[in-house]
């Protein structure tokens, strides 16, 4: 009955050490050990057999309640590990996405800044280009303007030139056909004489004629081609001015298309005018020669210099001359060039596309 009293008393000490023991920080482990030695040391020598497996038996379920609290602890520790192990395993995965979603956010934030910085490129580019458009419409405008002040400014001079020297021509000859009228019945000489003079005065006009002719439209470029009407003007050219031109050329420039053959020609033209009229010069030359793929003329004289960036800019100058030289090779696909210095004088240089094998230079 005794020991059967002590055994319904060992479940509540039981669980009280093993409370005691988790508070404590003991292991299993560790109190075994002491369960172990504690039995050994309650065990008396002389027991009998039959008294020790009772005793054995009464300190295991001792020891089994005893580390009860224990193993409830590592179980919750253990669950505890798990399930922190799960969170940190959901920490990871929603780390990875944050990472991830910052990544594509960090992306998405540099596609922006890059787009903005080529809307903002591509608007200062079409900022630049309509202000440049605005700029060549009013250079356009100025120039069509220009365009029209020439255009009568040459009617002008051609109703001056018709009038002061057509005209009175004609009025001469009329005058003479008057007066032949009269005399006709006078002496022979007489007669001859103011024949001769009326031809004269015929002779005369058609030159003027044929001169205005040559100076809107040569036939020579036309019928023979632009190295007979260069040569021809060139002596026309030296006859009124006094000053001869040195000019050099090469045969294949002929195959160049009428459009070219004519821009050259009126280039050479208004250069030779520029020249008799501002330059004050003493040598001039014209040389048209070929590269592999282009036809290159230049003009060069010894004459005084001039601010070239002031003469073309056609805000500036109200008359056309190098302004119109540059247009017309600029519309047949052209480069034109100009420098001018104290010491070299004037050289224009004019390049047109050319594709034609190497010909001997002629002059």
């Amino acid at each position: 009955m005794r020991l059967g009293a002590r055994s319904r008393r060992l479940p509540k000490r039981a669980e009280k050490l093993g409370k005691a023991a988790v508070a404590q920080g003991v292991e299993t482990l560790e109190l075994a050990s002491i369960h172990g030695q504690a039995l050994l040391a309650l065990m008396p020598a002389d027991c009998s057999a039959a008294a020790r497996d009772r005793t054995v038996d009464l300190a295991g379920v001792f020891f089994l309640e005893v580390i009860t609290p224990i193993e409830k602890t590592h179980r919750a520790g253990i669950d505890n590990v798990a399930s922190l192990k799960l969170s940190n395993e959901s920490l990871r995965l929603r780390t990875a996405e944050l990472t991830a979603s910052n990544l594509r956010l960090k992306t998405e934030v540099l596609n922006r800044k890059s787009a903005q910085k080529s809307l903002l490129s591509s608007e200062r580019n079409h900022r630049a280009l309509l202000k440049e458009a605005r700029q060549m419409q009013q250079r356009l405008r100025h120039l069509s303007h220009q365009v029209l002040s020439a255009q009568e400014e040459e009617r002008k001079e051609i109703s001056r030139e018709l009038h002061d020297e057509i005209v009175q021509t004609l009025t001469g000859i009329n005058v003479q056909l008057a007066t032949l009228k009269i005399e006709s019945g006078v002496s022979k000489k007489s007669f001859s004489r103011h024949i001769s003079y009326t031809q004269r005065l015929v002779e005369k006009s058609v030159n003027i004629v044929h001169r205005f002719a040559r100076d809107l439209r040569p036939t020579l470029l036309d019928d023979l081609g632009l190295i007979p009407a260069l040569h021809a003007y060139m002596k026309g050219f030296t006859q009124r001015t006094g000053l001869h031109v040195g000019f050099s050329t090469f045969a294949g420039v002929e195959g160049l298309s009428n459009d070219k053959r004519t821009v050259l020609y009126r280039v050479a033209q208004a250069a030779l005018v520029n020249v008799s009229q501002h330059a004050e010069a003493t040598t001039v030359g014209v040389s048209i020669s070929e590269l592999p793929h282009a036809v290159v003329m230049d003009i060069n004289d010894n004459g005084k210099s001039f601010d070239v960036d002031r003469v073309l800019d056609s805000r500036r100058n109200k008359r056309l001359g190098l302004i119109g030289m540059r247009e017309r090779v600029e519309m047949v696909g052209g480069t034109f060039a100009v420098t001018s210095s104290p010491d070299a004088g004037t050289r224009i240089s004019v390049s047109l596309p050319y594709k034609h094998a190497k010909t001997p230079l002629l002059s």
